[in-house]
């Protein structure tokens, strides 16, 4: 079984690059379907989830080439099916975006329904009453989710809650509606303005995004078009802590550093030194930094996949820090294998107390999702002694290469698959 060894103690110093945005892409691809067409995207992260949904789209009739590690050119001429295989999009939360997608090109889709991180409860039911408001009919039950339409028609679609997921499903459904779809309360995310503005090179009239109120007048059709997807803020904010829960110094590149500013506010709050550049942040740390709370909140607030990774670094601080997580009821579940490595951690519903302690000894630990699988990684990397995080194709689907750019930082950490590969890691770090 994989997972990563690694051995702390060394500061990470160095550059690192950060990948495209993972939550980005996840619904750039099921956009492509709307092209009756060709359209070349890049900086595309190579993760699993990206690699899922090449494989679900090819087996809704697109043709997918890859032009190098992070481009590739998708031909979706010949969409000849409109049911998605179940066994794949069950397999991660985003494949929901394949609905507006297709309900937009073809009228009609067949999908599983959508699985990923156990955070919690996270019902589609905003994505519905979007797709319902647009025209379409939608079936749930057996494990699948059935959409069909006869024809979609511009609405007025209020979200009960800010759903960044239900905000993307609605543009991908609104694009090629007759007449004019107004979104308000809309979600703000960055990768909600990447979305808009990847439809609007194809020839989409959608304009704020970004804002509380998405209006978008419908087109008739699409044409081929190329993008490059925005930087990925949580990979860029997971090296960030990684800086500071090591005492290192890690110029991050490739950045929107304004994507940033809720991570680079609490690390500076806590006594870390964060220095901003046109396309990087260069964050450091020679201290132990402090404490201080936390609330997770839809952007431009702390975002929730960040809450694990700044646990972490909180946990090692100075004084008592609490997090309160407002986005999801189960992202805590990280908890009681960080507290394997000496983290004093107590948890109250979607409250977590966090004392923090002097440093943290290698454990064998699990992640139990994506984000959190980072975070346990980032408290190996400052712990005294060897520490194994297994599961974690969790950290594959978000994260391009993520140990050889710690190892380029100098992080001690390995891919192995056996016991046999963890004894010669120990014996040759010693």
């Amino acid at each position: 079984m994989e997972q990563y060894i690694m051995k702390g103690g060394n500061p990470l110093v160095g550059d690192v690059t950060i990948s495209g945005a993972k939550n980005a892409a996840v619904a750039i691809l099921p956009a492509a379907l709307l092209i009756n067409g060709t359209c070349t995207i890049n900086n595309l992260p190579n993760i699993s989830d990206v690699k899922i949904y090449c494989e679900i789209l090819e087996n809704l009739g697109a043709k997918i080439h890859w032009n190098s590690t992070n481009e590739l050119t998708i031909d979706t001429r010949n969409i000849d099916t409109t049911e998605a295989p179940i066994d794949l999009t069950s397999k991660f939360r985003a494949s929901y975006y394949i609905i507006g997608a297709m309900l937009g090109r073809k009228g009609e889709i067949e999908v599983g329904m959508p699985g990923g991180c156990k955070l919690g409860a996270r019902p589609i039911d905003q994505h519905i009453k979007g797709f319902e408001a647009l025209g379409a009919n939608v079936d749930i039950g057996q494990g699948k989710i059935i959409a069909k339409a006869k024809k979609l028609k511009g609405a007025s679609i209020y979200m009960d809650i800010t759903s960044v997921g239900a905000t993307i499903n609605a543009m991908l459904a609104a694009v090629l509606a007759e007449g004019t779809t107004t979104i308000d309360n809309a979600a703000k995310e960055p990768h909600v303005v990447d979305v808009a503005n990847f439809l609007n090179s194809m020839g989409a009239k959608i304009r704020g995004a970004g804002t509380d109120v998405i209006r978008i007048k419908g087109v008739e059709k699409f044409g081929d078009c190329q993008y490059s997807i925005i930087p990925d803020q949580i990979e860029a904010g997971t090296f960030m802590t990684a800086a500071v829960a090591t005492k290192g110094d890690i110029m991050i590149k490739n950045v929107i550093p304004k994507h940033l500013e809720a991570i680079s506010a609490k690390l500076i709050e806590i006594g870390a030194e964060v220095v901003e550049f046109d396309d990087a942040v260069r964050v450091s740390a020679t201290k132990r930094l402090e404490s201080t709370n936390i609330k997770t909140l839809p952007y431009p607030g702390f975002p929730t996949d960040m809450q694990p990774q700044m646990a972490v670094t909180l946990a090692l601080s100075n004084g008592t820090s609490v997090i309160s997580e407002s986005i999801f009821e189960n992202r805590f579940r990280y908890v009681d294998e960080l507290t394997k490595m000496g983290a004093t951690i107590q948890v109250d519903g979607r409250t977590a107390i966090i004392s923090g302690v002097e440093g943290f000894t290698g454990a064998d630990v699990h992640a139990p999702d994506l984000r959190a699988g980072a975070a346990l990684v980032i408290a190996g990397l400052s712990a005294k002694g060897f520490t194994t995080v297994s599961d974690i194709g969790y950290i594959y689907r978000g994260y391009e290469q993520f140990e050889q750019k710690l190892k380029q930082l100098g992080g001690e950490i390995q891919l192995v698959n056996n016991e046999k590969e963890v004894a010669k890691f120990k014996l040759k770090i010693g």
